[in-house]
């Protein structure tokens, strides 16, 4: 049987670039060498991750949220594992229904590991995801880069991180293998880590290495994460407070902006594009897979 030619595009949000493999009724056969191999900026396409887009009742870990939502993101990593979310992914994955012609402008709900997601398309070409409830397990590690070590506050947005505040960026070291970090026992499934400096009074700026990806140009969830810590550094709680808390959060792709607000909901708003699209060589593909 000959291997089927897949379509694929290519989009980034804030330069956190995404393989996008549109399979509405999750036909396609895609192990994680297969992903990887795709994701490998020498070797294949290149990307931080694979966007599978996929409709939620034809896709066993969606079907539950079919009511809610119609599209399902099955995010995979660069190395082809599986993730929870994707923020600059929903993104791109919500810029990607729009151009193919399945939304218009204005809300929609995506359906991701990390549960729904209500998405909005502006009018000048914004994103908002409405990226849920941060949660603050009490327990922290300690990160160590070149010596130097730093407490990082455990930030859970429906994936794992770990936000530490430095002096210098440069002090992340090159973010390529996984930041040291103990006790390991607080993530035993791995964790996206995060090194933040102050830009000024709601401003801040950060790199990131991310879990299966090594140092991307931009995290969504991350981003979340680091206006979460640091708000909570600042001593600012909306939930205590009434008000919403508002960061501007500089990546090495671009800019962020964050709003959690009193009720404990988080907003991510940005830029996500759609660059490129093909179709995978068949005959590459089967060396993949055979």
């Amino acid at each position: 049987m000959s291997t089927p030619q897949i379509s694929f595009l290519k989009g980034h949000g804030t330069e956190n670039d995404f393989v996008i493999v549109p399979d509405p009724d999750n036909a396609l056969d895609l192990p994680a060498s297969v992903v990887a191999r795709l994701c490998d900026r020498r070797a294949g396409i290149g990307g931080d991750g694979m966007l599978h887009v996929v409709r939620s009742e034809a896709h066993p870990e969606a079907r539950a949220m079919a009511a809610e939502a119609e599209w399902f993101m099955d995010y995979r990593n660069a190395d082809g594992s599986v993730a929870e979310m994707c923020g600059n992914g929903v993104r791109v994955f919500a810029r990607y229904l729009q151009s193919a012609g399945h939304v218009s402008e204005g809300d929609l709900a995506v359906a991701t590991r990390g549960g729904v997601k209500r998405v909005h398309l502006a009018k000048d070409g914004a994103v908002t995801v409405s990226m849920g409830r941060a949660e603050l397990p009490g327990d922290g590690v300690t990160v160590t880069v070149d010596g130097r070590s730093w407490p990082a506050r455990n930030v859970n947005m429906g994936n794992p991180h770990a936000v530490a505040f430095v002096e210098d960026l440069a002090h992340a070291g090159e973010l390529r293998s996984v930041p040291p970090f103990s006790p390991e026992s607080v993530y035993p499934d791995g964790v996206n880590i995060e090194f933040v400096v102050d830009r000024g009074p709601g401003h801040v700026a950060m790199r990131v290495h991310e879990r299966g990806s090594g140092e991307t140009r931009s995290c969504g969830t991350g981003a979340c994460a680091v206006a979460v810590a640091a708000a909570r550094r600042d001593g600012v709680d909306p939930a205590l407070t009434g008000a919403p808390a508002t960061y501007t959060v500089d990546l090495p792709g671009g800019t962020l902006v964050i709003t959690e607000h009193p009720d404990g909901g988080i907003d991510m708003t940005g830029p996500a594009v759609i660059v490129a699209e093909g179709v995978i060589d068949p005959a590459w593909l089967e060396t993949m897979i055979g």
